[in-house]
């Protein structure tokens, strides 16, 4: 058996952190455990990918995201606070809809840097809505008061108990993945939406109650693919919820490719 395979996972930032934590002043920076954990049943070792930002009292270093990548064997872009409507050229409508740019920017460097080595990325929930605006496409700021037929994908008070399905765009990558699935249910926790496609990206899947798209695949030679649902959070003791199981393993057979290709070698062309 090889070397287990090496995934990245880039960090949510915590910019005001309460007071009983004890970190006065400071950014967190953390790893949801399910999505960890989610990687570790098939054997993957795990890497939280902290910001190289500098400005700290403590610097850095010399280190630069390329290190990063020429490290590891793929990306996860994990959930977590909006994406900032400046990323993608509009201004908030409300304040709490402003998201957080600074973690905006830092995971369009990783998924670039990632991308033009040939190293897969898999985005989950926010991590689709990130490649959407990377590829130069925008995003509903909120569902409910911004599309027609928007209805509610998110209850923060049921959190990954809410539900709702989902179908697979017919001839589509996803479609292949999952034969005979029909209509299946998925964990839904988003208040945005992908409202402009960026380029070259595909919908390969659509929410059932609206057609909003809830999963993407780049066109381009590299592999990168956005759910906007949470895998991580689906019992697999439930044949009602989509198993997660086939994506991953299409993502880290991507990571073992990747893996199998000399150092700096790119899947782009020239």
């Amino acid at each position: 058996m090889g070397k287990p395979l090496k995934i990245g996972v880039s960090p949510r930032f915590l910019h005001r952190v309460p007071p009983e934590f004890g970190f006065k002043g400071k950014t967190l920076q953390y790893l949801e455990a399910s999505v960890a954990h989610w990687l570790m049943t098939a054997d993957a070792l795990v890497f939280m990918l902290p910001s190289i930002a500098s400005g700290d009292v403590i610097r850095r270093g010399n280190i630069r995201i390329a290190d990063y990548v020429a490290e590891l064997d793929g990306l996860v872009l994990q959930g977590g606070t909006d994406v900032s409507p400046l990323t993608y050229g509009e201004q908030p409508l409300k304040a709490e809809w402003e998201g957080d740019r600074s973690r905006d920017l830092y995971e369009i460097d990783l998924l670039q840097e990632f991308v033009s080595h040939g190293k897969p990325v898999l985005g989950i929930c926010r991590g689709l809505q990130l490649i959407n605006v990377a590829f130069g496409g925008a995003l509903y700021q909120d569902i409910s008061s911004q599309h027609e037929k928007g209805f509610d994908h998110h209850d923060p008070e049921a959190y990954d108990q809410h539900y709702h399905s989902i179908s697979f765009v017919a001839g589509s990558g996803l479609a292949a993945l999952y034969p005979n699935v029909g209509a299946i249910r998925v964990n839904s926790l988003h208040h945005q939406a992908v409202k402009v496609l960026g380029r070259e990206l595909v919908v390969e899947a659509v929410s059932v109650p609206d057609g909003l798209a809830e999963a993407i695949r780049w066109k381009g030679p590299g592999y990168v693919v956005g759910v906007q649902w949470h895998p991580e959070f689906h019992d697999p003791a439930d044949p009602g919820l989509l198993d997660g199981e086939p994506l991953l393993g299409e993502f880290l057979q991507q990571a073992e490719a990747a893996r199998g290709r000399r150092p700096g070698e790119s899947v782009l062309p020239a």
